[in-house]
């Protein structure tokens, strides 16, 4: 069952089409990876799926609701929440409370906020900083607490942005471990974009591919890493693992 569905979304700015009419499904309980160089139009499809920005066209359902256009806080009181690639925490209040402010921000009551956050915190693995100003994190730290502040609003549908950018190769393992239990454990569907081409072949159930804001191909993780069109628009300029 298709639980996100985007038909034929398109945006430009200044006359340049960043997107250019992209569709794709993800299934229910799926990991969709998507790819392409820098430039391609991953973040400003994030963007448009998410509400940050509205389409020139095309439309974007969850599940059988249209999501179109709608602004950020209701796509995530809708079920679905994102990260950001550029991490941007309230950095002089402790970890706890950036993550209950988010359960807020999605609809959770104050007098909820800090046991779901607290249980968020745990899930996520950064508990021994809980009480710590989020301000002082290593960047480890700093991307587990981006992912909780995005399932504090207990989404059916993540979109994470380059969540292992900046990571060295053993802060990696554990982080693409837990990914793969929210999808199993928690049952979180999962949308990522990813330059790391060893997480892409491990995570992905599907991976779309994208160049000059549209859709070059898209099928299994050997399928698209084989496709010579890829090769030649992305994996031939980029190493199978991008910080390695």
């Amino acid at each position: 069952m298709s639980l996100l569905r985007v038909e034929h979304v398109s945006r430009s700015f200044r006359g340049l089409k960043a997107v250019d009419d992209v569709s794709f499904t993800v299934e229910e309980g799926s990991i969709q990876g998507i790819i392409g160089p820098n430039g391609a139009g991953k973040t400003t499809l994030f963007n448009l799926v998410a509400g940050a920005i509205r389409p020139d066209t095309g439309t974007v359902h969850l599940d059988d609701r249209d999501i179109t256009g709608l602004a950020p806080h209701r796509v995530s009181r809708a079920g679905m929440s994102r990260t950001f690639q550029l991490m941007r925490p309230f950095g002089s209040v402790s970890v706890l409370e950036n993550v209950a402010v988010a359960a807020m921000a999605a609809g959770t009551s104050r007098h909820d906020a800090d046991r779901v956050a607290a249980d968020v915190v745990e899930r996520v693995g950064i508990s021994r900083w809980r009480d710590v100003q989020s301000s002082s994190l290593p960047t480890a730290g700093l991307k587990r607490l981006e992912l909780a502040r995005a399932l504090a609003g207990r989404p059916r549908v993540l979109l994470l942005d380059e969540v292992l950018a900046g990571l060295v190769p053993s802060e990696r393992a554990p982080v693409m471990e837990l990914l793969e239990a929210l999808r199993e454990e928690d049952g979180v569907t999962l949308v990522f974009v990813e330059h790391i081409m060893t997480a892409v072949m491990r995570l992905s159930d599907s991976v779309l591919v994208l160049d000059q804001g549209r859709v070059l191909t898209s099928g299994s993780p050997e399928e698209v890493t084989s496709d010579p069109r890829v090769i030649e628009a992305y994996l031939g300029e980029e190493p199978t693992d991008a910080a390695s």
